[in-house]
């Protein structure tokens, strides 16, 4: 249930079309109102995942704060960690507008956004101005669209951000810029993969420190697919794997607006992204960070993540549809559960549900 003021507020938004309502909602954050009350920390959902200490296991997901604008209020929402970008080394202004549907029957979004943001020096000041700030904030790397050579675009990136960012995720998922996922193809891949591992390496050294690297792949993969996935980010020292993003795929949909070219999320990806989840995890091993994406939108729904084999989880539709109040009511029952199942802590969770979602179908 959502609480009045939420309810008020999306009403409100609701009136935009969605662009106009993700720029308000961007302005409201960035204007340092108390728009919700955050949870008490508790110490039961720490996660301790690559080299990095995360509060809880909640994150806001790459494409909201694609300019690195406000990663500070989201984290005063609730979030554990908040994922920036994805940010292209030249700003570009993606694709023609209309390009975001609210599908509110089935409690999801269709975007076409690709990669709109104002470029690597706008952000990188940005994240200048907030060095030496607390929290674990991700940054987002990604290739411009008319690039010439996207593994440079994306080893740019790496080189920097690597110094500002908390961790860095590659994405090569996004189903919005012609091509992009071209790149999880094997050789693609391990040719890109070993590039950012050199640059980060390097960047290491010179920092005396290290940067995890995460990738974020599409839920739209077989097991063929998922298999050379695993074999590449093991092969070049991968951190961890985000999964997933956006699907093109619009089974099952009530909404009008099915029709939209453009990746779907919301409720109706988590099935799959978390069937695909569970496969990654088994396939990659017990240490290996996994990010759970697709379909949070309550405690019970990222905690089934964590069951399926994600270490942490990321979320940004069911906000859309729940207010500034839903990462605080996540983590709040999120600590509920942890309590009713006499854990000790949301760490042992994980995998409890892995041979059930990896035995869901995929395709």
């Amino acid at each position: 249930m959502i609480p009045g003021l939420d309810r008020i507020g999306q009403k409100l938004l609701f009136a935009f079309d969605p662009e106009t309502a993700h720029g308000l909602s961007i302005a409201a954050l960035k204007s340092g109102l108390p728009l919700c009350r955050p949870p008490a920390p508790d110490p039961a959902l720490r996660v301790d995942v690559a080299g990095l200490s995360f509060p809880n296991p909640l994150g806001m997901a790459a494409g909201y704060d694609k300019n690195g604008e406000v990663p500070d209020a989201l984290l005063g929402l609730g979030f554990g960690f908040a994922e920036i970008g994805t940010v292209t080394p030249l700003a570009q202004p993606g694709n023609p507008k209309p390009r975001i549907f609210r599908l509110a029957e089935d409690a999801a979004v269709v975007n076409r956004l690709g990669f709109n943001n104002e470029g690597h020096a706008a952000c990188l000041k940005r994240m200048e101005a907030r060095r030496g700030r607390a929290g674990i904030v991700g940054i987002n790397v990604g290739a411009n669209k008319d690039s010439t050579d996207r593994i440079a675009d994306y080893r740019l990136g790496i080189e920097r951000f690597a110094a500002h960012a908390s961790y860095l995720t590659v994405n090569i998922s996004s189903p919005n810029t012609p091509g992009l996922r071209d790149l999880q193809a094997r050789t693609s891949l391990g040719l890109l993969l070993a590039a950012v591992r050199q640059a980060l390496d390097a960047e290491d050294a010179r920092a005396g420190g290290h940067t995890p690297v995460f990738l974020k792949i599409a839920p739209d993969l077989d097991e063929a697919g998922l298999d050379d996935i695993a074999a590449e980010v093991q092969g070049n020292g991968i951190d961890g794997v985000i999964v997933s993003n956006t699907t093109l795929a619009r089974d099952g949909l009530g909404s009008a607006a099915k029709a939209e070219t453009g990746g779907l999320s919301g409720r109706p990806l988590f099935s799959r992204s978390t069937a695909v989840l569970a496969r990654m995890r088994r396939r990659l091993g017990p240490q290996m960070a996994l990010i759970g994406v697709g379909g949070v939108e309550s405690a019970e729904t990222a905690a089934e993540k964590i069951r399926a084999g994600a270490d942490l989880v990321q979320l940004y539709t069911g906000m859309i549809y729940a207010g500034p109040a839903m990462p605080g009511r996540i983590v709040r029952g999120l600590s509920e559960i942890v309590k009713r199942e006499r854990l000790s802590s949301i760490r042992d969770l994980r995998d409890t549900a892995l041979a059930k979602w990896e035995a869901e179908p995929i395709g």
